[in-house]
């Protein structure tokens, strides 16, 4: 079920105030101003908390807030009060790597996992231990909590498992354990990592995995029965840790790639998700190689928020949710058509049926102020951007515009135009999408056409850009001679010949790597191949930030509606996005080197976050005192930019731009590089 429509009554400050006044919705009041876009841009410094010895790796509010609790690679705990800013407790885990995740099973239960392949739990108040659990045969990255139960939790570990653990039950880490909720290796190869775990808050037996790939697995757990570990008799008898790892995760590869032997995982227990344009990717590129580093379920349980590693963040409608599509069925009914026409038959326009139809409210008349933002902000500004090749500007001219009015067919178009230029990751892809929603509006829309073509010719898709080209000059005939179409045609006849013509020295190559070389798909499961491809497309993605030297990097819906998306970044800043626009509206410096984790008080607008520096940074609304925030990123387009190009460079580039950056004397004046942590 998708999002719910509230009365107009509801919406806006003004219907919210009557309604505290009538006492009924004291709550919602005071959640939905928490986040707006005047407490976002009033953003600032609040506190530094300094106590850890190393890197913070890992935040989480308690249920009402009043404690926040940091983990970090000095292998302790620390329990904050975040509104004195002091240190109320210092906990020792007992962990022996770098703690990768805390969580509040209760208010006095504090459970966490790290390097060293342990997940454990303890009573804040005794120090009881109340749960250790070596059942990981690598590091476990990730917990997550059951809303409805907190007795039971999940951890996602390197070793490919996703195991349950109920404090309700006694645990031994031996054969006899069933606690294996998803064995990754089954169906994604041997060298399967699982990086990340959700649980979706409205409806507890969903589960969302993010991998060592660019898929997320969303699994209904009441579908899944529960495995045994796979343990070997050597392991059984005791010995060295790192010999029991090393054999443990040996018998647990024994069978990877081979599918499930008990079909403990049905098909039907699990849905994929992954942006379209890198599921339609001819080949698997080796740099930079794609991981998925956090998911997050909105608070309706209605959307799922990714950050994907050497990518950008996407949203997931997991409802509505579509598979991704290069040419939609009405082009290729109509050429269908085409073909089976008279040779000596007249052109004519495709048949109603298999035509995109505008309904009768599907283009209405803009509003005056948004024909006024078009008129001045797009037709002035945007087109000089454009020109002055600064097309990062143009398209945030044309999302706020299209924020404003959605359904404006020239806009759509114009921004997909922008998109082809600008060549970002995802871009292009992104763009053939703007066409699509260009043509769903206006139909007649000649421009949306001809780039659709164009941009499927620039995702090197020759079949897909001739169908459409092909379908462009039957609709439009008057425009099939432009020298334009001309140029366009040319390509694709001669992408076409090559494809049905491989080059001689191109084969040996081919040959080798499928003798030689291992290709990821084949040591995948049948089932496995089968869910990637039915993968479902994201509904929105937020660009800006850079992902690609650390695999704990959050992502965060802030407000309860969601209206704004938070995440840190390789340069050290927190980047915030408004969500209706997808463009940045706050960034600010939050680590000399890299910010990780982003976690939203439950109940105000009280923003943590840590990374590299070994402290914890808060972050709230500032008086509107005429004092700047010291830490505010003013050039937003230009650290973008700059994120971007570090996630498309090869290693040796980056390399060289760290190398030059950690020799530059203005370090605050320029964005930080990525650098290893």
């Amino acid at each position: 079920m998708g999002r719910r429509e509230e009365p107009a009554w509801k919406r806006g400050i003004v219907g919210l105030s009557m309604a505290r006044e009538r006492g009924d919705i004291q709550k919602q009041f005071q959640h939905r101003l928490t986040v707006t876009r005047d407490t976002i841009e009033r953003l600032g410094h609040e506190a530094t908390l300094h106590g850890h010895m190393g890197c913070v790796n890992c935040l989480e509010w308690n249920k009402d807030g009043s404690v926040l609790a940091s983990a970090s690679d000095d292998l302790h705990i620390i329990l904050w009060d975040p509104y004195r800013h002091k240190k109320i407790h210092k906990i020792t885990t007992g962990h022996t790597g770098n703690i990768f995740s805390v969580k509040f099973l209760t208010p006095d239960i504090l459970a966490t996992c790290a390097a060293d392949g342990m997940v454990r739990a303890r009573s804040v108040s005794t120090g009881t231990s109340l749960l250790e659990c070596s059942c990981h045969c690598g590091r476990v990255k990730r917990l997550a909590t059951s809303p409805e139960n907190p007795s039971i939790s999940w951890s996602a570990g390197e070793d490919g498992l996703i195991l349950q653990h109920d404090m309700r039950l006694p645990h031994r880490c031996n054969a006899d354990s069933s606690n294996v909720l998803v064995n990754l290796l089954n169906h994604m190869g041997r060298y399967a990592e699982a990086k990340c775990v959700a649980v979706n808050p409205r409806r507890a037996y969903q589960l969302a995995v993010g991998a060592n790939d660019f898929y997320v697995r969303l699994y209904d757990t009441r579908m899944i029965k529960l495995a045994r570990l796979q343990v070997s008799e050597n392991c059984q008898g005791g010995g060295s840790s790192s010999r029991m790892m090393w054999e443990r995760q040996n018998v647990r590869c024994a069978r990877a790639g081979a599918g499930d032997p008990d079909n403990n995982v049905p098909r039907a227990a699990v849905h994929y998700f992954a942006p379209g344009h890198l599921t339609m990717e001819t080949g698997e590129q080796p740099f930079p190689k794609k991981a998925t580093t956090y998911v997050a379920f909105s608070h309706d349980g209605n959307e799922l928020l990714v950050n994907l590693g050497s990518e950008q963040v996407y949203l997931y409608d997991i409802n509505s949710a579509r598979r991704p599509m290069l040419v939609e069925s009405f082009i290729i009914q109509h050429n269908h058509g085409v073909r089976d026409r008279p040779r000596n038959g007249h052109a004519r326009a495709a048949t109603p049926h298999a035509t995109p139809q505008a309904g009768p409210a599907s283009d209405p008349p803009m509003p005056d102020r948004v024909k006024h933002l078009k008129e001045l902000f797009l037709a002035f500004q945007a087109n000089d951007h454009v020109k002055n090749a600064d097309y990062e500007a143009a398209i945030q001219l044309y999302n706020r515009a299209i924020a404003d009015c959605p359904r404006c067919a020239v806009l759509y178009s114009n921004r997909a135009a922008a998109l082809m230029r600008r060549g970002w990751s995802g871009d292009i892809y992104a763009a053939i999408q703007d066409c699509y929603r260009a043509i769903k509006l206006d139909p007649g829309h000649v421009k949306s056409h001809f780039r659709l073509a164009k941009g499927l010719m620039d995702m090197k898709r020759a079949r897909e850009a001739h169908e459409c080209l092909l379908y462009f000059k039957d609709k439009f005939p008057r425009h099939s001679g432009s020298h334009a179409v001309f140029l366009l045609q040319k390509d694709i006849n001669v992408a076409l010949e090559g494809m049905e013509q491989p080059h001689p020295d191109e084969v040996p190559e081919a040959n080798t790597k499928n003798s030689g070389e291992t290709d990821e798909s084949h040591n995948t499961s049948v089932l496995e191949r089968q869910l990637r491809a039915s993968a479902l497309d994201y509904s929105q993605r937020f660009l800006g930030h850079c992902n690609t030297t650390t695999d704990i990097k959050e992502a965060s819906f802030l407000g309860p509606n969601a209206e704004y998306i938070a995440a840190g970044s390789d340069d050290g800043c927190l980047f915030i996005w408004c969500r209706r626009s997808g463009n940045i509206v706050r960034v600010l410096r939050g680590d000399e080197s890299i910010v990780n984790c982003v976690q939203l008080h439950p109940a105000c607008f009280l923003l943590a976050t840590s990374g590299i520096e070994a402290a914890v940074r808060l972050w709230s609304p500032q008086p509107e005192d005429g004092n700047e925030e010291s830490r505010v990123v003013e050039d937003t387009l230009g650290a973008a930019y700059a994120n971007q190009r570090r996630m498309r460079s090869d290693p040796f580039e980056a390399m060289l731009l760290n190398i030059s950056f950690a020799g530059n004397p203005d370090r605050e004046l320029q964005a930080q590089a990525c650098r290893p942590s």
